[in-house]
């Protein structure tokens, strides 16, 4: 096999508890992960001569501080392989709580195992990407599972969250570090699994019982970036059963029982979000027209398609998305 060719999806989490500051700095969680089918896609192959990595963003070099070129790094010292080319093409937002970069890191991990044809179980490829930050085990298989520890402690869910999310993305980028720091030093972790009780024993999630969980971050987050709360309030007014910002932001996410509702919600004119779109009858006409400046993409499936705006002062990515 002379090349790999990977998506790399991006997730979100459903509810997100901070637990008390450990001692090596990180604070234990406890958080729903839901994988989505938003994606970056990741091409790797064989380079005798090193590791060399492109990628249709500037803001990505070919240095330590790329998470892809950390994966492979920690590959290439545990087993006996080669260089590599990584070919990024950047859909996902940096900054945005969608997992991007932890993403890719995992998508490098199991392209190498898969170029190579490494001998490696899910299991200690997990191990191997632990050590390369607290969410990117997760993204060896994806899916829906129950983090716990720093979120490396992953337990697979059979839960079912059914509906139509979709994913506000303000052009905000919150530093996570900065989020964890606002935490007080000593927090309560009795408190660890009041809304998430239950859940590896194969319990069925309905989107009113969704209300229950929450996510910790926003009242970080919402007092400094209150247009977040805004947006989260406004998906609520549109029909959303569930919106909640996504790991420490900034996107919002809301979770819409089905495509009429979700419809409802394009319809209306999102003043709020200083967009106001056209009805979701007229999205391919105006796509095929190519008469109006992109504001939001629509993902269906595997096809992306332009959702175009009028009147826009001020741009957020719109995208309607199923979980994986």
């Amino acid at each position: 096999m002379n090349t790999v060719k990977i998506n790399s999806n991006a997730k979100v989490n459903i509810g997100l508890k901070v637990l008390s500051l450990r001692k090596d700095g990180y604070h234990d969680i406890v958080t729903i992960f839901q994988e989505i089918n938003l994606f970056d896609s990741i091409s790797i192959s064989i380079n005798p001569l090193g590791c060399n990595f492109n990628s249709n963003v500037n803001w990505l070099k070919n240095d330590k501080r790329n998470l892809c070129i950390t994966a492979y790094e920690t590959m290439k010292k545990k087993f006996d392989i080669n260089g590599i080319n990584i070919d990024l093409t950047k859909n996902i937002p940096r900054g945005s709580g969608l997992g991007g970069g932890s993403s890719n890191a995992a998508s490098v991990l199991k392209g190498i195992r898969q170029l190579y044809n490494l001998d490696i179980s899910d299991n200690e490829l997990e191990n191997i990407a632990a050590e390369i930050g607290a969410d990117v085990p997760f993204f060896i298989r994806g899916s829906i599972q129950l983090g716990e520890g720093v979120g490396d402690r992953l337990t697979p869910l059979k839960i079912n969250i059914n509906g139509k999310y979709l994913i506000i993305i303000p052009e905000i980028i919150i530093n996570t570090f900065w989020a964890y720091s606002q935490f007080k030093k000593n927090l309560d972790s009795s408190l660890s699994s009041i809304n998430f009780a239950g859940l590896s024993i194969g319990k069925t999630i309905s989107l009113d019982m969704l209300k229950l969980f929450e996510n910790d971050f926003e009242s970080i987050v919402v007092p400094t970036y209150p247009e977040i709360g805004e947006i989260k309030e406004k998906l609520h007014a549109l029909g959303a059963r569930y919106a909640s910002l996504s790991g420490s932001g900034s996107t919002v996410f809301g979770i819409f029982n089905d495509d009429v509702s979700l419809n409802k919600a394009f319809k209306a004119e999102l003043i709020l979000f200083s967009i106001t779109t056209r009805s979701p009858s007229d999205i391919s006409t105006l796509f095929n027209s190519g008469s109006c400046p992109v504001s939001a993409c629509i993902y269906n499936g595997s096809t992306y398609r332009m959702l175009f705006s009028m009147g826009i002062t001020r741009r957020f990515p719109l995208v309607i998305l199923e979980p994986c």
